[in-house]
């Protein structure tokens, strides 16, 4: 299928493009930034629009196999697509847990129906049980993309020791979930003057900082690259920022909830602003808002974590998570396009193009004989975020009901539209 999108602004961070152009794809790849003396099945108007590379989601919960009543990969990918999001990476918190080349394997496969790309992240430990390495190099060749413990930490400083230097030995890429579980000790959201207004139990913010402390460290001693997952608390900033100033291989993601919420949001008792990490201060999303733009945080990843209605129905009894696929995007640029802070190709790059580079995927790149997955969207339009907009198959999205600001018009895979707004 031949596609041409016209008269739009093409914005590739990959090679440093930003101007107006057209976008000519021939049989999915990506052919000219010029109209070609070709049939094209379709053309579409980029008048007013932005054509970017499709963003790369380097953190996202699928809930397959095992929990399909909450997402699965079809619906999961349907949610990408409606938030320009073209490439995925699922952690392994999964029943069975993704330990194992069969069930990277059973994902991978059926992801070739879907509306987005799937890059398994496969599990650090056996069963995410703390104690012994998985095949990473099975892993690895079966088609995972980066190891984790994801929902739970590496407990042992020696195992995450024994990781790190068998994922750099087989290229694979380690993401950590700082959390220090003996300081958690069973709260739910951020320890602070929220938790004790409504009497319940906090989770400390050295619960976060010491293992992401601990990871540096192992880096910076090692010699490979490591990276932190959902950072939100101004002290593992800091510490991620002190870290690349001596060249420790260290980087970071943070989710579009941290740098626009704060704690705050809990007093209404309402699950659906219950995540983990929790919510946190108001300075600690200034300093989340202002790492992101200085270029402590790599990478906006959503953490995307469905969970069933009647789940979330307990304030205290609920899981941790929030949707994050169909809002990351208009999230990102109400936080820093619209507030002047961020370019559109910055904004492009953290979301897209370094990403990529860092999980070394063939994504984030509308070159020349690339993949043609594409976003197509509206950094200015309005609009009410409503239920009817979302592709998952849960509802806990705490931004239903608010006024959102930049709109996707289009997702195209592969040359194919998956996604258009109505």
């Amino acid at each position: 299928m031949n596609l041409l999108i016209e008269h739009t602004r093409l914005i590739d961070p990959s090679q440093n493009l930003d101007a107006e152009a057209a976008l000519s794809v021939e049989n999915g790849i990506v052919s000219a930034y010029r109209r070609e003396d070709i049939p094209y099945d379709i053309v579409l108007d980029g008048r007013g629009l932005v054509c970017a590379p499709g963003l790369v989601d380097v953190h996202v919960h699928l809930r397959d196999p095992g929990f399909t009543y909450k997402e699965d990969v079809y619906t999961g990918c349907r949610a990408a697509a409606v938030g320009g999001v073209t490439s995925l990476v699922p952690m392994p918190n999964t029943n069975p847990v993704c330990d194992t080349p069969q069930v990277v394997s059973y994902l991978r496969e059926k992801a070739k129906t879907a509306s987005a790309r799937l890059y398994p992240c496969a599990a650090i430990s056996q069963g995410m049980n703390g104690q012994a390495l998985t095949d990473f190099a099975a892993l690895k060749q079966a088609g995972a993309v980066a190891v984790s413990d994801d929902g739970k930490p590496v407990p042992s400083g020696r195992l995450m020791r024994q990781a790190l230097e068998k994922a750099a030995e087989v290229g694979l890429v380690v993401t950590s979930h700082c959390e220090e579980l003996s300081i958690v000790d069973g709260g739910i959201i951020n320890e602070g003057e929220v938790s004790r207004q409504l009497g319940v139990k906090g989770i400390h913010r050295s619960s976060e900082d010491i293992i992401t402390a601990r990871e540096i460290i192992l880096a910076k001693t090692l010699g490979v690259p490591v990276h932190i997952c959902h950072v939100s608390t101004t002290g593992s900033v800091d510490l991620v920022r002190q870290a690349k100033k001596e060249g420790v291989q260290v980087t970071c993601e943070t989710g579009p909830h941290y740098f626009t919420l704060t704690e705050q949001e809990l007093l209404r008792r309402d699950a659906n602003w219950r995540m983990n990490p929790p919510l946190r201060t108001e300075a600690d999303r200034q300093a989340i808002w202002e790492a992101v733009a200085d270029g402590t945080i790599d990478v906006v990843a959503t953490d995307h974590a469905p969970h069933a209605p009647e789940e979330k129905a307990d304030f205290l009894k609920a899981p941790n998570g929030i949707l994050g696929l169909e809002t990351s995007l208009a999230l990102t640029l109400m936080a820093f396009y619209q507030t002047g802070r961020l370019t559109l190709s910055e904004i492009i790059r953290k979301m897209s193009t370094r990403p990529a580079e860092i999980f070394h995927l063939p994504a984030g790149s509308l070159k020349i004989g690339a993949k043609a997955d594409a976003v197509l969207f509206d950094p200015e339009e309005e609009y009410l975020f409503t239920e009817s907009m979302l592709g998952s198959k849960s509802k806990n999205s705490p931004f239903l009901g608010k006024r959102l600001q930049g709109k996707v018009k289009y997702t195209i895979l592969g040359g194919r539209i998956v996604y258009q707004d109505q």
